[in-house]
């Protein structure tokens, strides 16, 4: 669902992505908070991650307001649900054209440097001039990470969360295993499946994989351990993934799935530019580079690879007990991290 706030922009003309493909209408769906100042220099972009969409006040609740990370008073604060997503942009399930169907398999492939091209033409018609700040976490922080390094002049400070510089043969494991759960399932039809008869198994079995992955084994072991599932022979577990699949499928789109878990899988700020680190020496924000010292999926050795290599950068370390979805849920805390970044001038980087 899209909801009330979100407001749509058409870019004009075609649309050439880093695949050398075409996509001859790009339609985004965005939110904005607080209102731009008059030199458009207070922007803060806020990028979601897999799943997620525009209303970062809704998946984020706890970064917004007076005093906090995103604050409506001081920002122009923008989220736009990414390229080939389904949540109002272009992607998967939008009208192919010259088809009388949706793109489904056949939506191009895109990367995440595609995503941050679109967002900064939005962002160019929106007035602003400046980013104050780029934030997100997973690949929402691969998106900021891009913007750092595709924009070093637009960019003031940048905070990538629980990523990484290129998606590691780990990541990539996991994203194909999940993508194998949908391919499994019977009605996934190569992708050309009917909207109203989606792989709806295989996508909640890759959503609950997932959720293995984004959790730790003390979390579960804290909110579970072997405790049944009153009434349904089931472990609380088994009935915590299989509520967490069931609800992924009445929101989200199995080819959407597929197109993003492969973009996170291309994530390599390195490509073309020399490698990793002479990619990440580019960098001219202020950067805080923000670690969970439990994440089993982006373990703090990314981050501290990040932080090594951006010039000036500053390591922080939330600590939780619930793994890369600590991002999510810590929100005070992490907020608080963001908030002594801003207020220390976000200096440390090279600046423009």
């Amino acid at each position: 669902m899209i909801s009330p706030g979100t407001q749509i922009m058409d870019l004009p003309g075609d649309w050439r992505l880093e695949s050398g493909a075409r996509l001859f209408h790009v339609q985004v769906a965005y939110r904005t908070w607080g209102r731009i100042n008059a030199s458009g220099s207070n922007g803060v972009v806020v990028c979601h991650a897999l799943t997620g969409s525009a209303d970062a006040d809704d998946w984020w609740h706890g970064m917004f307001g007076a005093g906090k990370a995103l604050d409506p008073d001081r920002d122009f604060i923008v989220c736009q649900n990414i390229l080939g997503s389904c949540y109002g942009t272009t992607g998967p399930t939008s009208p192919m054209p010259g088809a009388q169907r949706g793109y489904g398999p056949d939506f191009p492939e895109v990367t995440i440097r595609d995503m941050v091209a679109v967002q900064s033409a939005v962002l160019t018609r929106l007035g602003v001039r400046r980013v104050a700040m780029v934030i997100g976490g997973s690949l929402g922080g691969m998106q900021a990470l891009e913007w750092a390094v595709m924009a070093p002049d637009r960019v003031a400070a940048a905070v990538p969360i629980a990523t990484s510089a290129a998606h590691s043969a780990w990541c990539i494991a996991w994203s194909e295993a999940q993508r194998q759960a949908i391919r499994a399932d019977p009605e996934w039809r190569g992708g050309l499946y009917a909207p109203d008869r989606p792989p709806a198994a295989g996508l909640a079995a890759a959503r609950m994989v997932a959720m293995c992955t984004y959790r730790t084994r003390e979390s579960f072991q804290d909110r579970f351990g072997r405790r049944p599932q009153d009434g349904t022979g089931i472990f609380a577990v088994e009935s915590y993934l299989r509520y967490q699949g069931e609800k992924l499928v009445r929101r989200f789109d199995a080819n959407t799935y597929m197109t993003l878990t492969r973009a996170m899988d291309s994530h390599d700020l390195g490509r073309g530019r020399g490698g990793v680190e002479a990619a990440l020496a580019r960098i001219r924000a202020a950067t805080l580079v923000v670690a969970i010292d439990s994440d089993v999926l982006y373990p703090p050795v990314e981050q501290e690879e990040l932080a090594r290599g951006i010039p000036g950068a500053r390591l922080a370390t939330l600590h939780s007990r619930d793994g890369h979805d600590g991002f999510l849920i810590q929100t005070d805390e992490l907020s608080a991290m963001v908030r002594e970044f801003q207020d220390r001038g976000t200096g440390g980087g090279k600046g423009p």
